[in-house]
């Protein structure tokens, strides 16, 4: 039976009403497919994990080639897709809105937009700014049913300040974000304080450095989790020691751990 967008955008919008679920990242087309076979409910794409397989560095990707990428991933399996969109690619209200409208076009069951400029002098653009940002995405996002994923990007840039995440997310909620996102909070107390504040809005965690499992995290509220580029770097560090041991020992044990070729040739057949 085939899955059209307005069912996957249906059930994405279903899977934030309780519980936590898991949105893995795949970097391509087999890889989420790969995901899907595993039984994931949902993916969502990672900036970097996709950049790095064009050969470039995260945040160096332009928006023809992320959509190209989502609307990709989007045709390639039956389950929702959450865009990592960065930060609309644009900085200016009405230019990111442009963007959202391509995105959103893809394909896609929810799309994120950043607040981080990319300058470590100035990491964060000024409040209203960042709100006139989300607020010009969700306009732009309109009735489709996409689901607008509003971030704050102040962790990672080594703002840690956990009022001012709190601010921020509290007020693209305001401003029509429908999940609200902190990558980089580590401590439980910080993740429970961030998901009592945005609640009932449901609150994505970059599981990252906090070691929680699902449950726990379940426990303190959050509602789906999103891995990053983790995958990605875990599928680089193998290909990488293999190659590395080649180049440099001219052995080829490494190449013993890879995964089955017939199992992988089984699960896309």
């Amino acid at each position: 039976m085939h899955v059209t967008t307005a069912d996957k955008r249906a059930t994405f919008k279903t899977m934030h009403e309780g519980g936590c679920f898991i949105l893995p990242n795949p970097v391509d087309v087999g890889s989420a497919k790969a995901l899907q076979h595993l039984g994931f409910k949902a993916l969502a794409s990672s900036s970097a994990g996709f950049a790095w397989t064009i050969g470039k560095a995260d945040n160096h990707v332009t928006v023809d080639d992320v959509c190209q990428h989502l609307a990709a991933l989007c045709s390639a399996v039956d389950i929702p897709v959450n865009a990592d969109f960065e930060g609309g690619f644009a900085v200016e209200p009405d230019k990111v809105a442009d963007n959202v409208e391509r995105g959103v076009r893809t394909g896609v069951a929810g799309l994120s937009i950043e607040d981080s400029t990319g300058d470590k002098d100035k990491p964060l653009y000024e409040r209203a700014l960042a709100v006139e940002r989300i607020k010009a995405s969700r306009k732009a996002i309109g009735d489709s049913g996409t689901l607008l994923v509003g971030r704050c990007e102040a962790y990672l840039w080594g703002v840690t300040d956990l009022k001012l995440v709190i601010d921020r997310l509290t007020a693209y909620a305001d401003a029509g974000a429908d999940c609200l996102y902190a990558p980089g909070l580590k401590t439980r107390g910080d993740i429970a304080a961030v998901v009592k504040a945005v609640a009932p809005k449901p609150f994505n965690l970059l599981i990252g450095a906090s070691g929680l499992s699902l449950q726990e995290a379940a426990d303190l509220g959050v509602r789906r989790i999103s891995v990053g580029g983790s995958l990605a770097r875990a599928a680089w560090g193998g290909f990488m020691r293999a190659a590395k041991e080649m180049a440099e020992k001219g052995t080829f044990t490494e190449l013993g751990t890879g995964y089955s070729g017939g199992e992988l040739n089984k699960m896309f057949s």
